[in-house]
This record gives structure tokens, C-alpha cells and sequence, in this order.
């Protein structure tokens, strides 16, 4: 029964992996592209028709700022960790026309640039957690190692999450409040979250599986067998006490 209860779970904890490094995959991926998924998925989208030489509406990937065409992003070359400044020489390399929350501060450049490569370390741990996955479904320690792997995974995607919609978010508010209007990627910030939920999921099923069966195979056979051999101990001792008073005679003075 157990065994069978930590196949299910190992199982469990398998789809739930996979799910989150195929959202994570894609969600990484998006703007690498222009065909159909990866040309829908961005972080933000705003209107930038007012900066010069930017796209009338430019949308922020990992990769690149793609211009829009025909509610489709066109993208052109891909740089590994791009990130979210607009004034700055990897985006536009210009102040005019960008919001004046963007002009003399690091803190959009810095926040998006360490989103890359938190994701990169997130799907390592998961990669390999898939793969010790598979012994989880047999034995406690690949419950064990799997779950644990599976929560270095979360973590680092929780940090890249988090980030994620920190800074894309106030970069949202700071186009809306110079008139400019910004919306966030529903896809992207979907696929993120549900990557994020689907982790924990299997860092628990992982570390279920582990934990059944443990006292049926644990310390219960050791504390049965010690409470037996202190009590044949015990029981001998007695019987030979009995056995000396029955041949023991009384003698009379």
C-alpha cells in the first residue's frame, strides 16, 4: 500500500514539474521568435511612438524590445538578458520622450538584468529534479533528493518572479502616469506564476512520497525487537529466581 501510495505521489510530483519547466521554457523563449507562441508572449507592452527612433508600441522580453504588427511581436536580433531602461544605451539611448521616472535611476536596469539569470538557475534545479524524479517513485531517498532539489528550483524561480512583477509593474505605472499607455504580458506573468505554484506543488508531492512508509520501515522493527530481548532477558531471570526458591529447603535450627 505504501508503495503504491509513493508511485502515485512520484507521479504527482513528475506532472508538476514538467508543467512548470514547460511554462518556464516558454516564458524564457518569448521574443526569441516570431512565430506563434513565442511572438505573444513580453513583460510589458507601452506606447513609445514619442521617443525617437522607437517603435510606435514596444514590447520587453529577455531578449530584445520588439516592435507590434498586427497585435503579433516582431522582433528582430536577441541579446541574452536584455533589460527594462528606456533612456539608456541598450534600449533607446535617449531621455526625450521617456518617462521621467525611468531618467536617473538604476533600479529598472539592475531588477530586470538579475531576472535572467535566477531563471537559468531555476530550471537547472528543476531539469534535474525531473530526472531524480523518476527514482521517487520507487524509494523514499529519490523522494528525498527530488523534493529537495525541487525547492532550490522554487526558490530561485520565486526570486525571478517576484522581481518580474516588481519592476514591470512600476514600469507600467511610470509610462501610464506620463500618458503613455502600459499594460504587462498576461501570458508571460500567467506562465510565471503557474510555474511558480506548480514547483511548490511538487516539492510537496516529492517530500510526501518520501515521508510514506517511514515508520512502517523505520525505528518501530529496532524498538520491537530491543522490547523483546530485554523482556526474554527479564522473563529468564525470573524463572531462575523460581526455580531456586522451589529447591531451596527450609532448614531448622
Amino acid at each position: 500500500m505504501a508503495l503504491f501510495g509513493r508511485a502515485s505521489l512520484g507521479l504527482l510530483g513528475l506532472f508538476f514539474m514538467a508543467g512548470a519547466i514547460l511554462l518556464m521554457f516558454l516564458t524564457l523563449l518569448g521574443g526569441t521568435s516570431n512565430h506563434n507562441p513565442l511572438n505573444q508572449i513580453y513583460f510589458l507592452q507601452a506606447d513609445t511612438s514619442r521617443i525617437p527612433g522607437a517603435p510606435a508600441t514596444s514590447r520587453w522580453t529577455f531578449w530584445n524590445i520588439c516592435s507590434v504588427k498586427n497585435g503579433r511581436s516582431d522582433c528582430g536580433e536577441v541579446h541574452p538578458d536584455f533589460p527594462l531602461d528606456p533612456p539608456g544605451k541598450n534600449n533607446f539611448d535617449t531621455t526625450q520622450g521617456v518617462p521621467a521616472g525611468f531618467i536617473g535611476t538604476n533600479h529598472y536596469y539592475l531588477t530586470s538584468r538579475f531576472m535572467f539569470p535566477f531563471i537559468i538557475i531555476a530550471l537547472f534545479f528543476a531539469v534535474v529534479s525531473l530526472f531524480t524524479g523518476l527514482l521517487s517513485i520507487c524509494t523514499r531517498l529519490g523522494g528525498y533528493i527530488s523534493g529537495f532539489l525541487a525547492w532550490l528550483a522554487l526558490c530561485f524561480q520565486t526570486l525571478t518572479t517576484c522581481l518580474m512583477t516588481a519592476v514591470y509593474v512600476q514600469g507600467r505605472d511610470r509610462f501610464n502616469a506620463n500618458n503613455q499607455r502600459g499594460r504587462l504580458g498576461v501570458k508571460a506573468f500567467a506562465f510565471m506564476w503557474t510555474a511558480t505554484v506548480c514547483l511548490f506543488l511538487s516539492c510537496l508531492m516529492y517530500c510526501l512520497g518520501g515521508a510514506l512508509g517511514r515508520k512502517e520501515t523505520g525505528y518501530s522493527g529496532r524498538k520491537e525487537r530491543r522490547r523483546g530481548f530485554f523482556s526474554s532477558a527479564r522473563s529468564n531471570s525470573v524463572k531462575s529466581q523460581k526455580q531456586e526458591r522451589t529447591y531451596q529447603e527450609p532448614s531448622y535450627a
